[in-house]
């Protein structure tokens, strides 16, 4: 098993399954929700998909944001702080600024695609890596670049992984030790920076909680241009 680490969106690494990481916090937020009930999340790309999806598959509740932003209409954030008060509908609908577009485009380019955070290191690995595949860890980044906090995810992820890494997924792994702890890695990043401004620093605190959920999100499906996330097993 060969493990790859695609520190930002436009590297286009081949691998038969997908880890996709935007660790603060969309795909935080998806593996809360569906460890606290919620049925399925439908991931869009873009606002007016997000919308459109709650008419068509309701009963739902639309979360997201836009550069932290809340969106108009919307009833929830990116926040798995919300989504863990239980479910408010079956379907979550879920659009971000990054993490909701990397995995409706790793829909296309991966046979299999999990959705990977610190909360569920230990069981997105274990499910990865029984696959017997090559891995890609795909990190969302920021608006293109490269995110330190989801680089370092994608290093825990990747030296969790075992198999054969290579020179991106060495880097990662060795970027991650250089933290003491998650804390450390994600409260030092741009993105941890942006939500600590904001007064969001509890989120920050939720999603560097390693090990405390168990489920293991699979992409499913498309429904439309939505990529819909459910709970393997």
């Amino acid at each position: 098993m060969l493990v790859h680490v695609a520190f930002t969106p436009a590297e286009r690494t081949p691998g038969a399954v997908g880890i996709v990481v935007d660790v603060l916090r969309a795909t935080s937020t998806m593996t809360q929700a569906l460890a606290s009930g919620y049925e399925r999340v439908l991931c869009c790309a873009e606002i007016d998909e997000a919308r459109a999806l709650a008419e068509t598959e309701a009963p739902a509740v639309l979360a997201g944001e836009r550069r932290l932003e809340p969106i108009e209409g919307f009833r929830f954030g990116n926040s798995p702080r919300d989504v863990a008060r239980g479910p408010a509908a079956p379907t979550l609908i879920l659009s971000t600024t990054n993490g909701t577009r990397l995995l409706v485009d790793a829909a296309s380019r991966f046979d299999r695609v999990y959705v990977g955070s610190l909360l569920n290191l230990d069981a997105v690995t274990e499910a990865a890596r029984a696959t017997g595949e090559d891995v890609v860890v795909l990190c969302a980044g920021v608006l293109g670049e490269l995110a330190l906090d989801d680089a370092y995810c994608a290093g825990r992820i990747a030296e969790a992984l075992g198999g054969e890494p290579n020179d991106s997924s060495n880097a990662a792994i060795r970027l991650a030790r250089s933290f003491s702890n998650a804390a450390e890695a994600l409260e030092g990043s741009r993105s941890g920076w942006n939500l600590r401004r904001r007064g969001m620093e509890a989120d920050i605190e939720w999603c560097g909680r390693e090990n405390t959920l168990t489920v293991v999100p699979r992409l499913d499906c498309m429904v439309g241009t939505a990529a819909q996330v459910t709970r393997e097993g």
